[in-house]
């Protein structure tokens, strides 16, 4: 059986950006609703019992496992987005992911702003992400619903949701500015860095 991830941090924690009511609603409710269908989809299948990253990896990209593959995957999301937040985060890191980001990108200040701007651009519900190719260079990719960079072969560090309910309770429709205050004030760097290896 699947079950729910305890946040790792109070549900107010991240006030003012991501309110406790964005947070009971998004994983008290949106969470908690695709590990329900998940362990539903599983019973009496050949991946019941199986790590979820082996049910992600064995249902991407094929129609008639589209259920599996989207329950799983956006538990797998939401497991590792609410991992790349925590309280007092975010601003530029320091140790071997800024000089990543430095070797990547020339500079935090244009990290930042193609995370903020390929995150923003994401049409419709889905998902920003800082990752790391084969060789260890540093991306930002975004993906649509329920997709995840580790099925490109791409090592995610962090994430940021912009599905609707990510946001749209405290923020309305100003995802950018929802973005670039996780960016600025919530980026749980320490979690990249143990991404990053």
């Amino acid at each position: 059986m699947f079950t729910l991830m305890a946040l790792p941090y109070a549900e107010n924690a991240l006030d003012p950006v991501i309110s406790a009511n964005t947070i009971g609603f998004h994983h008290g409710k949106h969470h908690k609703t695709y590990v329900d269908n998940l362990n539903n989809l599983v019973k009496g299948t050949d991946l019941e019992g199986k790590p979820l990253e082996d049910v992600v990896k064995a249902t991407a990209g094929k129609a008639d496992k589209a259920p599996l593959f989207n329950n799983s995957a956006q538990i797998w999301n939401h497991d590792f987005y609410w991992k790349s937040l925590k309280a007092g985060g975010g601003g530029a890191p320091g140790g071997k992911v800024a000089d990543a980001i430095k070797d990547s990108f020339g500079s935090f200040d244009e990290f930042r702003k193609q995370m903020s701007a390929t995150t923003v651009s994401q049409f419709g519900s889905g998902w920003g992400w800082l990752v790391a190719d084969a060789a260890g260079k540093l991306k930002i990719v975004k993906t649509g619903n329920a997709e995840v960079p580790l099925t490109q072969g791409l090592k995610p560090l962090l994430t940021i949701d912009v599905w609707e309910h990510a946001y749209y309770l405290d923020h309305q429709n100003r995802r950018a500015d929802y973005v670039n205050a996780v960016i600025d004030k919530l980026l749980n760097w320490e979690f990249a860095a143990a991404n990053l290896g």
